[in-house]
């Protein structure tokens, strides 16, 4: 591990610091990062006594970034029929709450991005336009969604870049050409799955296969030209699986070359017109379970740094992952949930009831009481849930000199009109918190210092 010094002393009010100087010899910029901001209620976060330490330590941050997990589109739109689970609509005023929070920049690539189709995408993003925030992640077409936010302090500006990995068929941006309009969506980082077996589970597939008649059917639509061979000759499909002969059983996942390839050349663009460069990567896959990530996670951050990158933020499971430092970079392989109002949704369209079967004279609350069977079941039955952290880096010259790591909690017992809403955690639950993300982190060799209210890399 890339030892790196720690940062002594906690940030305190609510004013962002003084600042000045040029480029060279300027102050080092504080970098404040948090996960999947799930709102639909007011904040209050200057009012507020609970939660007003958290949000003056974020204001107090030269920059904060947060990942915008609901659409702030009014309800306005088309419900898709495919949401990324529930459909997170929200009212455009969200975004003056998160501003008011202390947030700079916004990551809008997630498997909500399409819940109500493009209409409500381009909704949003007028209400993003409309504010003039920096936000990435999304377009009017691949390019736009692929395309870097800048967003400049005194102390420098740092460049934003979006994608996830996680989406619903057709909700990916798409190029536009010369005739022919692209498509709105979001930054796609797709990645193929293989699921390799044992030799003798591999001819119980292909027997399968044959017998049902699959096999017969998938080379009639490749002679059809409408699909083609595996580009792999030791690849088996079925249906929409791919499955391929080896020792041992393992899930291996690879992202899409020609994503990442995209995504480098927009990183390499953005090194050398901002002082930092965060890409931030929304992803539900995982490894061997769903604390570590897909096979495909570490590859794509590690080459993002390769390229140019400062930092990769990962999200998207609502839970915490651990961290790793590669070449003096922080990676963030989820920082879980840091506004967790998903149960406070208004609204939800037809096709949310028949998902959860709930009966059509329920309301969205009793929709998603009945969907926890009463907080005994999902997210309000497991503690990973409702906990995280807030990183703070601190950059000089470019360099990463510190980084410090903030225990927060949501409130989990409480009911459910204010859970979800995240202040610093305190004694135990501090302590528990970070000794998680620390255990967390161990296998990517990062070791992390313990000390008070918070902890920081181990120099």
């Amino acid at each position: 591990m890339t030892s790196i010094s720690a940062l002594h002393g906690q940030a305190a009010g609510n004013r962002r610091k003084p600042v000045m100087g040029c480029r060279t010899g300027r102050a080092a910029l504080r970098l404040a990062l948090t996960g999947d901001s799930i709102v639909e209620r007011r904040l209050l976060t200057l009012q507020d006594a609970t939660l007003r330490p958290l949000f003056e330590l974020i204001r107090s941050a030269d920059v904060a970034f947060t990942n915008l997990e609901v659409l702030p589109n009014d309800f306005v739109g088309d419900p898709a029929l495919e949401s990324g689970g529930s459909h997170f609509g929200a009212p455009a005023w969200v975004l003056d709450e998160l501003t008011d929070a202390g947030f700079d920049l916004f990551a809008m690539a997630s498997n909500h991005s399409l819940d109500y189709g493009i209409s409500g995408l381009l909704r949003a993003i007028d209400a993003m336009e409309k504010r003039g925030l920096s936000f990435a992640g999304v377009g009017r077409n691949l390019e736009d969604a692929r395309r870097p936010a800048y967003h400049t302090h005194p102390n420098g500006t740092v460049a934003l870049l979006s994608c996830s990995a996680t989406f619903a068929k057709g909700q990916e941006a798409a190029v536009q050409r010369p005739d022919t309009p692209g498509r709105p969506g979001l930054n796609p980082l797709r990645h193929s799955t293989v699921y390799e077996v044992t030799p003798a589970q591999l001819a119980v597939v292909l027997e399968m296969a044959e017998q049902l008649g699959l096999e017969r059917m998938r080379q009639k639509v490749v002679e059809l030209g409408f699909a083609f061979p595996p580009s792999d000759p030791a690849l088996v499909p079925f249906e929409n699986l791919q499955f391929r002969g080896a020792e041992k059983v393992a899930l291996r996942t690879q992202a899409i070359r020609g994503d990442v390839d995209d995504m480098a050349r927009w990183v390499r663009e953005a090194h050398d017109l901002s002082d930092l460069v965060l890409v931030s990567a929304h992803a539900h896959e995982y490894g061997d379970d769903e604390e570590s990530p897909a096979e495909f996670l570490p590859v794509f951050a590690r080459r993002m740094i390769d390229e140019g990158a400062s930092l990769v933020v990962g999200h998207g499971p609502h839970l915490l992952r651990g961290m790793e430092i590669y070449k003096n970079c922080p990676i963030f392989y989820s920082l879980g949930n840091f506004v967790g109002q998903n149960e406070l949704v208004p609204r939800l369209p037809a096709d949310s009831y028949e998902q959860f079967r709930a009966e059509p004279h329920m309301t969205p609350g009793m929709v998603y009481k009945h969907r926890s069977d009463g907080d005994r079941k999902g997210f309000p039955a497991d503690r990973r849930f409702w906990e995280t952290v807030v990183p703070i880096c601190e950059f000089a010259d470019g360099k990463l000199s510190g980084v410090e790591i903030h225990p927060v909690t949501l409130g989990l017992g409480q009911p459910r009109h204010l859970r979800g809403r995240p202040r610093l955690a305190e004694g135990n639950e501090a302590a528990g918190i970070l000794a998680r993300f620390a255990r967390l982190s161990e296998p990517f060799g990062a070791h992390l210092s313990m000390g008070g209210a918070m902890a920081t890399l181990a120099a």
